[in-house]
């Protein structure tokens, strides 16, 4: 069974077990409540009449009376029809008197019948056994006690009506429970469509991802299904990026590796036929094997980051000295080129607990991009000062090309070169900056770029906490 019908037979199961408890609990509370309230009548009738008798014998001086407050209380219409059709047809009215939901006795002091509005009995006779709720009768003047009212519920009367009632309720309440689980049925379609859609369409899409095609799925709605594909889209876009990484990363390596083993190549040949001395030839073989060297290094670095196997030996360090020995480390370079390297850093630096050498391999990965992007006769600033006493800010300042808006977000991906870079044939595998943002983060810190544009330097942040 599919999840779309699973779904539905749920949702269509709990509003049936929902519409049948709601039946069977309105049916017996409400039968419950009838039966009090029948007691409750018959209890309250009896109080009342009781009352409206005793006025009524203080005001006739007897029993003469007494069938008017029995009138007045729609007691004694149907007994005065008894009467007469008893006098017509002998005792036929007590089977008249069976619809009453009241039955009312009045019994006088001496124990003799004063009225039933049932028929049942004579006036003057005696009084039997009788049932229902009995009362006292006074005489309001003497209060003096002068007889009792019997009043008894018609169970089976009242049954019947109650039964009418609680048939009626049920029918209805049936039919409301009918048309409850036709429109149930209906929302549980919809709902279950409205889940299983976006279901099928990710499936649909993840296949599509797996065959190596690119989709998106739309997103129709701010819940969690619609959060559900944004961020499948979102994991779409990220693949398809990192597809297109290790496209350019096979390409970037083909040609690292290809340019040196080239020359490694040509050199041995030329040694070989006699037109390169070894000298020359040794030397040029190993700045190329250096250089084949530096790509394994960068490779095993991104391997550490990736798998999160980047260890670190800390040690508290002097920052001012470290900042100072990386300066010393990349002058020469920057002479090269012909390129102002200058340290501005502040006057309270703190000695911090880092990893020195993997420090060094961050600030070596960002500065040798800073001199590398930077045109001959250009400036680049090591800077460094405290942000408050809880962090130190490590800047890293050039005036050279800059980085295009588009390029920004990218800059820290793995392999990821700038279109400038790529046309200018500038050195570098797009994993210098990946790699120095795993070491920092792994001392607690953070990296940002930020740059005004093409031809407007850029500016590389280092972040660090400063635990001292």
């Amino acid at each position: 069974m599919s999840l779309r019908w699973r779904i539905m037979a749920s949702i269509v199961a709990v509003i049936l077990l929902t519409v049948v408890v709601s039946v069977v609990v309105g049916y017996v509370t409400t039968q419950a409540r009838l039966g009090a309230f029948v007691e409750e009548l018959g209890d309250s009738q009896a109080s009342r009449l009781a009352l409206n008798l005793s006025r009524e014998y203080t005001t006739a001086g007897g029993w003469q009376t007494v069938e008017r407050p029995l009138s007045e209380a729609g007691y004694l219409a149907e007994s005065v029809a008894r009467s007469e059709r008893s006098g017509e047809h002998g005792g036929e009215g007590a089977e008249a008197g069976d619809d009453d939901s009241l039955r009312v006795v009045v019994v006088g002091v001496d124990g003799r019948v004063v009225t039933d509005n049932a028929g049942e009995l004579s006036p003057g006779a005696t009084a039997p056994e009788l049932a229902g709720r009995r009362e006292t009768l006074f005489d309001l003047t003497t209060n003096q006690p002068v007889g009792h009212v019997y009043v008894d519920v018609n169970h089976e009367f009242l049954s019947t009506e109650s039964h009418g009632f609680l048939s009626t309720l049920l029918w209805i309440t049936g039919i409301g429970g009918l048309v409850t689980v036709g429109v149930g049925v209906g929302l549980a379609a919809w709902l279950s469509r409205r889940i299983t859609g976006p279901v099928a369409a990710l499936t649909k899409a993840t296949q599509a991802i797996a065959r190596g095609d690119s989709t998106n799925l739309p997103v129709t709605s701010g819940d969690e299904l619609g959060q559900m594909s944004a961020a499948f889209n979102r994991m779409a876009s990220s693949l398809a990026t990192q597809r297109e990484l290790r496209r350019r990363l096979v390409n970037d390596v083909s040609h690292e590796l290809n340019t040196p083993l080239s020359v490694i190549q040509l050199e041995a040949q030329g040694l070989r036929d006699g037109l390169q001395t070894p000298e020359a030839t040794s030397d040029h073989i190993i700045q190329e094997v250096d250089r084949l060297r530096g790509l394994v290094t960068d490779l095993n670095s991104l391997a550490e980051t990736e798998h999160g196997e980047l260890s670190l030996s800390r040690d508290e360090i002097s920052l001012r000295d470290l900042l100072g020995s990386e300066l010393e480390r990349w002058r020469a370079q920057a002479q090269v080129r012909e390129i102002e390297l200058s340290l501005e850093a502040g006057p309270r630096l703190p000695d911090l607990h880092l990893d020195r050498t993997r420090m060094s391999q961050a600030l070596g990965n960002v500065l040798g991009n800073a001199i590398d992007c930077t045109p001959e006769g250009g400036n680049v600033v090591l800077r460094a000062a405290l942000e408050g006493d809880a962090v130190v800010a490590i800047s890293i300042i050039d005036d050279g090309v800059g980085i295009d808006a588009a390029d920004l977000p990218y800059v820290f991906d793995r392999f990821y070169r700038t279109e400038d870079s790529r046309l200018r044939r500038r050195q570098g595998r797009g994993l210098g900056l990946s790699i120095a943002r795993s070491i920092v983060e792994a001392h607690g810190g953070s990296v940002d770029i930020t740059s005004k544009g093409l031809g407007q330097g850029v500016t590389a942040t280092i972040r660090l906490p400063n635990e001292s």
